[in-house]
């Protein structure tokens, strides 16, 4: 099997959708249940994690021929391991964070505008779109599971990046959580830690992470037999950068707190997303 699996690929590409949206399907039962919709913020990790399983088990379970699989076994456990890790942790962490409190203010302004049921309101424009976007955004580690190639140095550069990821994201979400656990810190500004370098060490954690898994993916490219689907997965990290960039990430957080006495400065000397020393 010297060319890409388009076929077993394309299998791929259901089962990944169909397991993003059971996930979804899960998530708005329990939500309808709790009259509560922010857990779906809980089923977003989850939902990635499960297409990174289902990827993997696939790539190792299809073949046309001789072979037992598709995909070099190395790389597919990487991408495997790294997705659920991520997706786990934020999870856990969007769980911890939202318990004890009642429904998020951005689902209660957006559901004040429903045009009938606010359920199937937010089905539609809630759960269905962020199964979509899952299945979008995890194009590299689907594509990744079906490269044939061995590790290469690149997938060690992806490697890093993806723990650079994982530690500005676990690291500032556990700084941001101390922080607002001491009631002296009420109504002011994080501004410690890495939080002092980014005004968002959490999305560019995303950021890294989701391009280091494509660079892991480009890796394996057999070119140009696997040329086309390493450029459409692509579509994976330009679609999360767009969306903590310019979508509901960056610019949604920094219009709630714009204004919070302190934070016009907190913003004039501290980065906006890449990380760099704060301007004195």
């Amino acid at each position: 099997m010297n060319s890409f699996p388009w076929g077993a690929f394309c299998v791929n590409l259901g089962a990944a959708a169909g397991a993003a949206l059971v996930v979804m399907l899960v998530t708005f039962a329990v939500a309808v249940a709790k009259g509560m919709h922010r857990v779906v913020d809980v089923a977003w990790g989850v939902a990635f994690a499960a297409v990174a399983a289902v990827s993997y088990g696939l790539s190792g379970a299809l073949s046309d021929g001789p072979a037992s699989g598709y995909g070099d076994d190395g790389r597919r456990l990487l991408v495997l391991a790294l997705t659920v890790v991520w997706g786990l942790r934020l999870a856990a962490h969007i769980a911890w964070r939202g318990r004890g409190h009642g429904e998020d203010p951005r689902y209660e302004r957006m559901l004040a505008k429903a045009p009938g049921s606010r359920d199937a309101y937010a089905f539609r424009i809630v759960y269905l779109l962020q199964g979509l976007l899952v299945w979008v955004v995890s194009l590299p580690v689907q594509v990744a599971c079906y490269l044939l190639a061995d590790l290469g140095p690149a997938a060690a550069v992806g490697v890093l990046l993806c723990l650079v990821g994982l530690v500005f994201e676990a690291v500032g979400d556990h700084q941001l959580a101390r922080f607002k656990a001491d009631p002296a810190h009420r109504g002011r500004v994080m501004d410690r830690g890495l939080w002092a370098w980014t005004r968002h060490p959490n999305y560019f954690g995303d950021f890294c992470l989701w391009w280091g898994l494509y660079v892991i993916a480009c890796d394996g490219a057999r070119w140009p037999s696997a040329a086309v689907a390493v450029l459409a997965a692509v579509l994976g990290p330009l679609t999360i950068s767009f969306l903590l960039l310019r979508g509901s990430g960056k610019p949604l957080l920094e219009k709630h707190m714009a204004e919070r006495p302190g934070y016009a400065d907190y913003v004039a000397r501290t980065s906006g997303f890449f990380p760099r020393p704060p301007r004195k």
